[in-house]
């Protein structure tokens, strides 16, 4: 039974926005599948959602044959190992295609099995499921990552927050051009969690997380619910009614053609979304992307300011550090050991663990340990980054994480906002660039109510009166001024 006493009024005093976007609009970039187990199946257009996800064994001709009479199309998640049959069974029962289970692992042979089943069987659509995002949630306690180990803060800590902003921005790398698909755990997995009652904003929460960071997503609603809204109980309708408010705000998510700005390059040896590097930035609101050492070898890289190294750089990757450093970048190198380049340039000790070399027109922050303390890491970083090159800053938005979008020729845009509170907030925010107009709108505020723009020092203020969970911001630019900011493509 649905525990609808639970769900706290004020969170529901408007319609809950955010929404299990449309497969294939026109305009949205993200796509929402439902995952099914219970037996009972609503309508398509009753749930919201038409891309139905299922266990193997359940994909039968009939069953897809009821489904599609319900308005679904069907998918069959399978691991990669049992994908050749599959394929010829979902072939024969008419699936839309197959959603695999990969593990990190697997990413090689994975790539050799999708380059025979795509021409085997153009029909079918081979997804690649990440099955490790994380709850969207705030939290009372912050969890870290030391040395393999999680530890646990006081509850009176500031707020952590769980987001999959990281775990995208790696999917994005590893993928690129492949939109991120994941799935979440509601229940158990974070430490010392006990069970809890899921609530229509929690399954908002998720849709518009996928949504504003551009990632799709295979949400699997509670067993109760699934029963209720199979057997078209009027309170599991109207609890889910909460969720479907938020279809139209995603299927029609903004402008086509925009790709996450970041002036924060992350090169890494190994591409883990637990990186608590990577988290931190996300929730510090560091815009950031993703490099392996060949991108530092082969990507152009004068949008960012400064370039983060925890991988560990061999002889050519050191020599390109030197040389955008020589160029006017900010380099921070993480557990730096031995002899290097710039150690013949002007130094200072910052502190105990970190030397700073003025190399040409830049620096390199060359620090002698590895990151322990993420959280202090990340604000160190912010402050090298200064003022002037933040792409954004927000107050009163500890719980909010924000991702600014441009247009591939550089002009911020757009910037997407998720409040992991779920409750409605004051947010004051400042954008680099001048922009002279500024539109709003949220699930609760259709499109669009204009704010009040104040401009200064190559800077844009302006104040969201009323965030509750996901907020998107439309940039126009100034046209006295050229409105081109930092900003590397996702």
């Amino acid at each position: 039974m649905i525990h609808y006493s639970m769900i706290r009024h004020r969170m529901f005093r408007h319609s809950m926005f955010l929404g299990f976007l449309i497969l294939f609009s026109t305009a949205a970039w993200s796509s929402v599948f439902v995952r099914w187990t219970e037996s009972g199946l609503p309508l398509a257009g009753d749930l919201g959602i038409s891309d139905l996800v299922v266990s193997s064994d359940r994909a039968s001709s009939s069953f897809v044959k009821a489904a599609h009479n319900q308005g679904y199309r069907v998918y069959a998640e399978v691991p990669l190992q049992q994908a050749d049959s599959a394929a010829e069974n979902a072939a024969a029962n008419g699936l839309a295609g197959l959603v695999l289970d990969v593990a990190d692992s697997d990413r090689a042979a994975t790539d050799s099995k999708l380059e025979r089943l795509r021409p085997a069987y153009p029909k079918l659509r081979f997804l690649e499921l990440n099955p490790n995002g994380k709850r969207p949630q705030m939290r009372g306690t912050l969890v870290v990552k030391r040395n393999s180990v999680l530890e646990v803060s006081s509850p009176t800590a500031q707020p952590w927050i769980d987001t999959n902003l990281a775990l995208i921005k790696v999917q994005q790398r590893s993928r690129p051009g492949q939109s991120p698909l994941y799935s979440v755990s509601w229940n158990g997995s974070g430490l010392g969690e006990q069970p809890q009652t899921i609530t229509p904003a929690d399954y908002s929460l998720a849709v518009a997380e996928a949504c504003a960071f551009h990632a799709d997503l295979v949400l699997e609603p509670e067993k109760q619910v699934q029963k209720a809204l199979g057997e078209r109980d009027p309170q599991a309708a109207a609890f889910w009614k909460q969720v479907r408010s938020y279809i139209d705000f995603c299927a029609h998510a903004g402008e086509a053609g925009l790709e996450a700005a970041a002036n924060v390059a992350v090169m890494v040896d190994d591409l883990d979304p637990t990186d608590e590097v990577m988290n931190l930035f996300a929730r510090h609101n560091i815009p950031f992307k993703v490099l392996l050492p060949t991108d530092l070898k082969t990507e152009d890289v004068e949008h960012f300011d400064i370039v983060v190294v925890i991988a560990k750089p061999d002889q050519a990757i050191v020599e390109r550090i030197k040389d955008l450093a020589a160029h006017g970048k900010t380099i921070v190198v993480v557990d730096a050991h031995g002899a290097l380049p710039w150690h013949d340039h002007e130094s200072v000790r910052v502190n105990e663990h970190t030397v700073a070399y003025a190399v040409g027109s830049g620096k390199v922050l060359e620090l002698s340990e590895p990151v322990i303390d993420p959280e202090t890491f990340a604000q160190d970083i912010r402050r090298v980054l200064g003022k002037q090159n933040a792409l954004m800053s927000l107050w009163n938005g500890l719980t909010t994480v924000a991702v600014p979008y441009r247009e591939r020729g550089g002009k911020l845009k757009m910037l997407e906002l998720i409040n992991y509170a779920a409750e409605q907030l004051r947010v004051q925010v400042q954008i680099k660039g001048s922009f002279s107009g500024i539109r709003y709108e949220s699930p609760e505020h259709k499109c669009c109510t204009t704010l009040s723009p104040s401009r200064h020092d190559g800077f844009t203020e302006f104040v969201i009166p009323d965030l509750t969970i996901a907020g998107r911001v439309y940039l126009e630019s100034d046209q006295r001024t050229d409105s081109k900011v930092s900003g590397g493509s996702r």
